[in-house]
């Protein structure tokens, strides 16, 4: 059973130090990858996982496998994964044509950026041993993958703000408990649990 990131030790010996047993590593690492595969230049971008698509229920993470033959500068509208827009938000929304100038600068930076901050989270993840022990720059990279994992996730539920949350959870409530709602909103909350747990971790350095 997990147990909530904490600090461990002091100076060069500080940690951040969680619980997760074997089953929560490979669920968290499976889901990171995903959205790692996701970050990929479109035409790299894999066709889809059936492991993966058993984990969330049903729920994609990596869009529709037939979108986006093109480069992010050649996407066009119709084609970008929605979540992808979460990951890499427009600079300029009020000026299309500045976003999109901005985007053909930015963008491969910044995916391949946030598909190794991925990478590096799933190799802790998956290191042998007991904990899970994040040095202070180990925690800071853990905390955004986690981070971009919800949004994708978020993305995939229609989640757009508390209130978008709470009626899926009550619509939820209402489901059988094989509903694959249920099962992926329990890895939304699970996520979101310890994202928290962690930056609470960090701001009391």
């Amino acid at each position: 059973m997990a147990r909530a990131f904490r600090r461990k030790g002091r100076g060069e010996d500080l940690r951040y130090v969680a619980s997760l047993d074997a089953d929560e590593r490979d669920v968290v690492a499976s889901l990171m990858e995903q959205v790692a595969g996701l970050l990929e230049p479109p035409e790299q971008t894999a066709t889809g996982d059936e492991a993966f698509d058993a984990l969330v229920a049903g729920i994609s993470l990596d869009g529709d496998p037939g979108a986006g033959d093109a480069g992010p500068a050649q996407e066009r509208p119709g084609d970008r994964d929605p979540a992808l827009d979460r990951l890499l938000p427009a600079a300029h929304r009020e000026d299309a044509e500045a976003s999109r100038e901005f985007r053909r600068l930015t963008e491969g930076g910044l995916r391949h950026r946030k598909a190794d901050g991925l990478q590096r989270a799933v190799a802790a993840l998956r290191t042998p041993g007991g904990d899970l022990a994040l040095d202070a720059p180990a925690a800071g990279t853990f905390l955004t993958a986690l981070t971009d994992v919800r949004l994708v996730l978020g993305s995939r539920l229609g989640l757009e703000s508390d209130e978008d949350l709470d009626a899926l959870e009550a619509r939820a409530a209402r489901l059988d408990p094989a509903d694959p709602l249920g099962h992926a909103l329990a890895l939304y909350d699970f996520l979101t649990w310890l994202q928290e747990t962690l930056a609470s971790a960090l701001l009391r350095a």
